[in-house]
């Protein structure tokens, strides 16, 4: 309470973020917006029955449940960052535009990443309703004429690129990443349905209670580890060799490096769950094909690929691990960190800097990866099985996702403010 009554004390933080909160508010006003003519209630009915939909939906915040303006919300851009990441480490031009260009550099690549975000919603957004359509939601969606996608794909790609404008104004008063802050609203804008259905499930049984319990205990138990997970990291002792520059004295100075346990964060489940539910998703393009082995054969894939059963679970889990090995080794050069600390004087005791400086890094980043792979992987499973434990209905398989990205918006929020509490304690001495 100390800590919230600073906070509003503090009148540029506390003018930040009553902003933030505004513009938070008004991507939720976008989320209601409908592109006329549709079915909301149906589409909700479809979105019901498909994780794939329900995991777009929770980076729209349920805009796409409504077929809204902003029914993609920041995921195409979020798709475009990831895509510019990885062409970073895959063209050399990028790469040195990243690493020598400074702030220019990283200014160009946003840009470069804002103009991929333009075409990527259009096609997104029509193979989204394409899909849609494909899979009983022509009844709801109608068949669109020229002028009705021309229409519907320019509102969603102007929905997409405002949302992100008001991501970028929000990262700007620096009280949290503002396209996390936004996927963080549309997840926790869910809770209340949330509950409202847990409600009306459990209401009148008696034995729900020790479930309900049980069910918040795990929760809590996860949430606990969520924390713990991501704010691991092993400490790298790093030593700084004195140097003596004119009359002065430079360096002698021991600290170290951290090393994050989840260098990853949540992007190895995105990649995952994408991955697993892509088969199923284009064997359903074929179950009424006209020959009857090739129905045959989709009809087995769906079955396989169903998230009930154990080749799924068996599956993912190995996918999470495997895209946080790579996730990790896109964003963490073991030797571009040894050449910079060696530039830099400095040097970890009992190795020579450079290539052993560099191994010995890879290879307590593969020890502790393990360990942060294991974890996530366990996350992402254990909402598949969690219901069947408890014998809870339905299915809570992106569970783990939301809670992941819940719980690392919280903290860095909670960095932030601090950060700026500390810098105004410093202004006023």
């Amino acid at each position: 309470m100390n800590k919230f009554a600073l906070i509003w004390k503090t009148k540029d933080l506390r003018n930040k973020i009553l902003i933030v909160l505004g513009l938070l508010l008004l991507t939720r006003v976008l989320a209601h917006v409908p592109i006329p003519g549709i079915n909301t209630e149906g589409l909700k009915q479809v979105f019901a029955q498909s994780q794939f939909y329900s995991l777009l939906d929770i980076f729209s915040g349920g805009g796409l449940t409504n077929f809204s303006i902003a029914m993609l919300s920041v995921g195409p851009y979020i798709t475009a960052s990831i895509i510019m990441q990885l062409l970073t480490v895959v063209v050399p031009s990028l790469a040195e535009m990243q690493k020598e260009g400074g702030e220019a550099g990283r200014a160009q690549i946003n840009q470069y990443t804002r103009y991929l975000t333009i075409p990527l919603t259009a096609v997104q957004g029509f193979g989204t309703i394409r899909l849609l359509q494909s899979q009983g939601g022509a009844s709801i969606l109608g068949l669109f004429t020229p002028f009705q996608w021309f229409i519907t794909l320019l509102s969603i790609t102007a929905g997409t690129m405002l949302v992100m404008w008001i991501g970028e104004i929000m990262s700007e008063f620096d009280v949290g990443n503002g396209i996390s802050l936004i996927i963080f609203a549309g997840i926790v804008a869910r809770l209340p349905s949330a509950f409202t259905r847990g409600y009306e499930l459990y209401k009148g049984n008696a034995n729900a209670i020790s479930t309900v319990i049980a069910l918040v205990a795990i929760v809590l138990v996860v949430i606990a580890g969520v924390v713990l997970v991501t704010e691991a990291q092993r400490n790298i002792p790093i030593a700084y060799a004195k140097r003596v520059r004119g009359n002065k004295l430079f360096g002698g100075v021991n600290t170290h490096l951290p090393l994050r346990l989840n260098q990853a964060g949540v992007i190895p489940i995105i990649f995952a769950i994408s991955v697993m539910l892509f088969p199923a998703m284009i064997a359903q393009f074929f179950v009424n094909a006209k020959s009857a082995a090739l129905a045959n054969t989709a009809q087995k894939v769906i079955s396989l690929f169903n998230s009930q059963g154990w080749f799924y679970g068996i599956a993912y889990f190995i996918m999470v691990m495997a895209f946080t090995y790579f996730y990790t080794a896109v964003i963490f050069n073991p030797q571009e960190i040894a050449e910079n600390v060696q530039k830099n004087g400095g040097f970890v005791p009992g190795l020579r800097p450079g290539a052993q400086t560099a191994d010995f890094l890879s290879t307590v980043l593969n020890r502790i990866t393990l360990a942060g792979a294991f974890f996530l992987a366990v996350i992402a499973i254990l909402p598949l099985y969690l219901p069947k434990l408890l014998s809870i209905p339905g299915t809570f398989a992106i569970g783990g996702t939301s809670l992941l990205i819940v719980v690392a918006v919280v903290i860095e929020v909670i960095k932030k403010i601090e950060a700026q509490l500390t810098m105004h304690d410093y202004e006023g001495f």
